[in-house]
């Protein structure tokens, strides 16, 4: 991912010089005054903002307060870029979010040394996040990750009044696919099955989890329970056309798997784990009447699709 910066300064030649010691660290936009800084970041939404203290009309602290009260650019990194060498502007400049100071005149080394530190640091959370929001023997998101987009997708629903809907995945006597081909056959049988999720849950706004175990969920926004029924059927087709062996299944010569159905319009009394009990119970009636199945739950809501 190219990083984005924007340098703010009233004065051309530090723009270019900046913009000369940026050189190779990512895509440079540039204002000479806070209004159109502000407009350029909301457009941009930069990585880092090189921030003149003083401008005409907006100054560099009205500015810094603009981006960081806005949810849009509240993550930029903000250097304050000054003459000024008090500790009072230092003092106020990082209370209102800035993340670095550097003073002028301006040391072209120290200006790349500094951002370049702070792209690599980003970068580093960025995939730290990555990683705590991944289960390491899939590749797929974890159940902590999954819990995090079921609130954002259901306050987008609420807000829409779309259907949102959910698959939970069990696959059948797994227990016996252990005990027979050994644990580390059950990992790969395990990282098959995810993949295959992930291929046959095909839209971009499909969130597929390993939520723990031998347990899969598929989240579905804009989907009604006919839609979802869909998707679950065309998964347990899938697992069945990939005949992974599995000679101690009482079900079949290959890997089965149970799946429970739920999907609701959310409003603002049930919560979001109220889908997911749906979807459980779905689950727990597949799994109850002969697995490698697929069973329905409307959530009991009056808004149910």
């Amino acid at each position: 991912m190219i990083a984005r910066l924007l340098i703010v300064d009233d004065d051309l030649p530090t723009i270019r010089l900046m913009n000369e010691a940026l050189r190779g660290l990512g895509e440079v936009f540039f204002a000479t005054d806070g209004p159109a800084a502000y407009r350029l970041a909301k457009e941009k939404q930069p990585d880092v903002v090189l921030l003149d203290f003083q401008m005409p009309g907006m100054n560099g602290f009205d500015v810094c307060a603009a981006l960081k009260a806005d949810p849009v650019t509240a993550d930029a990194a903000v250097f304050f870029i000054t003459a000024h060498t008090d500790i009072e502007n230092e003092t106020r400049a990082f209370a209102l979010g800035a993340a670095d100071f550097i003073h002028k005149p301006i040391s072209s080394a120290v200006v790349r040394a500094r951002v370049s530190y702070h792209l690599l640091m980003k970068a580093q959370e960025i995939e730290l996040k990555r990683l705590a929001a991944t289960d390491p023997l899939t590749g797929l998101s974890n159940r902590r990750a999954f819990d995090d987009i079921l609130e954002r997708e259901w306050r987008q629903a609420r807000r829409s009044g779309a259907p949102l809907a959910t698959i939970m995945v069990d696959l059948d006597h797994f227990k016996y696919y252990n005990d027979c081909y050994g644990h580390l056959a059950g990992d790969e049988c395990l990282k098959a099955v995810a993949g295959l999720l992930r291929s046959n849950a095909r839209r971009p706004i499909d969130f597929v989890a390993r939520y723990g175990g031998e347990e899969f969920i598929v989240l579905l926004p804009d989907t009604d329970a006919g839609g979802a029924y869909h998707v679950a059927e065309r998964l347990r087709k899938a697992l069945g056309t990939a005949k992974i062996p599995h000679e101690r299944s009482p079900l079949s010569n290959f890997v089965t798997a149970s799946f429970g159905v739920a999907a609701l319009i959310p409003d603002r009394i049930a919560t979001a784990a109220t889908l997911v009990a749906a979807a459980d119970e779905a689950l727990y009636e597949a799994k109850n009447t002969g697995r490698n199945r697929v069973a329905s739950r409307h959530a009991p809501l009056a808004g149910t699709a």
